[in-house]
């Protein structure tokens, strides 16, 4: 298992090297790798996919969705530049792999995942390895967590057809946004919006990417999940 772990850090800095003119870094922040190299990806995808579980590519964990390549959530939570006292909201919960890599370095992560069984089995994924720093809830993402607001950090894990006004709204001065824009399967683009002090916001392009569509529910408000 180490040696699957360090293949897999390996190559997310070798792919830090080849796009370091797209991404603007020639390394990602050393805490990210060490949350990275803590947190067991194999736990996060089906039992027969397991032993693909540390290789630099997507997989799928059923109801459509993927669990992310490893260079990605490396790269979208490096974006972020999270510290321990910070709270980030997080849309599409998915497998709960990004979540936990977010929970290794937030002081609170709030998750949203529409597909109700994806979200239950992914809080009994991270509860089953003690993180206790995460609230959970069913619901449509495009509408954020509000009750929550402000967060120091939001990242979206799905594709979404444009940039949702209010999660931008839900950024705190100084927060950064970290989301992929664009067609479902067609070319979409992985977007850093960082809003300044005043409120004002800035946003650049990072690289080119391929997520599934993030999905809209047909509610605006969703529900808590508290499983026992």
């Amino acid at each position: 298992m180490k040696k699957a772990i360090r293949r897999m850090l390996d190559t997310i800095e070798n792919e830090v090297h080849y796009t370091r003119s797209l991404i603007g870094r020639d390394a990602l922040d050393p805490r990210v790798m060490a949350a990275m190299g803590r947190v067991p990806r194999d736990h996060f995808v089906p039992p027969n996919l397991r032993p693909l579980a540390f290789d630099n590519g997507p997989l799928p964990i059923g109801q459509g969705q993927t669990i992310s390549q490893p260079y990605i959530v490396a790269l979208m939570t490096d974006l972020l530049q999270l510290e321990p006292e910070h709270v980030v909201l997080e849309i599409g919960t998915g497998s709960g792999y990004q979540t936990a890599v977010l929970a290794e370095l937030a002081r609170k992560v709030y998750t949203i995942e529409v597909i109700r069984e994806l979200g239950e089995a992914s809080q009994e994924h991270l509860r089953a390895l003690d993180y206790t720093n995460i609230e959970y809830r069913i619901g449509n993402g495009y509408a954020g967590w509000p009750e929550h607001a402000p967060y120091d950090g939001i990242i979206v894990t799905a594709a979404a057809s444009h940039i949702p006004p209010a999660l931008v709204e839900q950024l705190s001065p100084g927060g950064r946004l970290v989301i992929p824009v664009g067609l479902p399967y067609m070319h979409q683009e992985l977007i850093l919006v960082e809003k300044d002090a005043e409120g004002n916001t800035h946003s650049r392009d990072i690289l080119g990417v391929a997520f599934v569509p993030l999905r809209e529910g047909q509610d605006t408000q969703g529900d808590t999940m508290n499983l026992h």
